[in-house]
């Protein structure tokens, strides 16, 4: 005759810590473990980082840079029926003799552009709260120019400034009278481009005062420009993009078209 006893308690797992696992951590603190990933060696030595730089390329120098400026005409928002305004004639004349081209290599220094994802946070879970993407924005930049002795460059950034309003009627341009393009470029030692980015929709937003002196006797002039701009992409692999409306039109209809065409195809042929 089979005997009923009473059955062992079942133990629960909870993830929560028992007596026994306060009691061994009191006793013996090394016993405890949550989980470890100190297993194995290093991902990499130091040899092997440094190696990694001892090619022909080498290192990405700060020096080697190079900046293109792309100047709007100043009658793509108002036509060139309006001539009230003469700074579009003269930023023209610019671009003809080689101002524009010159002003770009006289860029001292300038930066690579930053992008910030805009975030808030999501309350709305257990445990600590994480940051949402909510969208993206651009700072403005600052550049510094070497002037020449007729100070054309100055002349220049001040002519660009004009494009936005009439310094006659005081009346504001439109908005892509006055709007270009900047391009920072990453060169090699060989002055090969391997990196780059583009300021889409830039102006010179501010042209900073330049100091005068008795006392700086051999001190270059400078000028310092802050840049405002849309957005910025690089140009190693963001260079069309985005595409036009009607380009993505005719990509989504050339595809919905193909995918039609072979679901037409018996499947012997395919």
């Amino acid at each position: 005759m089979a005997q009923f006893g009473t059955l062992p308690p079942k133990k629960i797992q909870t993830g929560l810590a028992t007596s026994t696992d306060i009691n061994t951590a009191k006793s013996s603190p090394s016993k405890v473990n949550l989980g470890t990933r100190l297993e194995g060696t290093a991902y990499g030595s130091m040899e092997e980082v440094l190696s990694g730089y001892r090619t022909k390329d080498g290192f990405a120098r700060a020096n080697r840079y190079e900046v293109m400026l792309h100047v709007p005409n100043g009658f793509r928002g108002t036509g060139e029926a309006n001539l009230q305004n003469i700074s579009p004639a003269i930023m023209n004349q610019a671009k003809g003799d080689g101002t524009v081209r010159k002003t770009g290599l006289r860029c001292e220094s300038i930066s690579f552009p930053g992008r910030n994802l805009d975030t808030s946070p999501d309350t709305n879970i257990y445990g600590p709260t994480r940051e949402i993407v909510s969208g993206f924005s651009f700072a403005e930049i600052s550049a510094t120019f070497v002037c020449s002795s007729d100070m054309n460059e100055k002349l220049f950034f001040e002519t660009w400034q004009r494009l936005a309003f009439d310094p006659q009627s005081w009346a504001l341009g439109y908005y892509d009278d006055y709007v270009g393009a900047v391009d920072i470029h990453q060169l090699d030692q060989s002055n090969r481009k391997r990196y780059g980015v583009q300021l889409i929709e830039a102006f010179p937003k501010t042209i900073a005062e330049q100091s005068l002196s008795y006392a700086s006797n051999d001190t270059i002039h400078k000028i310092n420009v802050t840049f405002s701009y849309r957005y910025w992409k690089n140009l190693t692999d963001e260079a069309d993009l985005p595409k036009a409306l009607q380009v993505n039109r005719t990509e989504v209809l050339l595809d919905n078209v193909q995918r039609t065409n072979l679901a037409n195809v018996p499947s012997s042929l395919k």
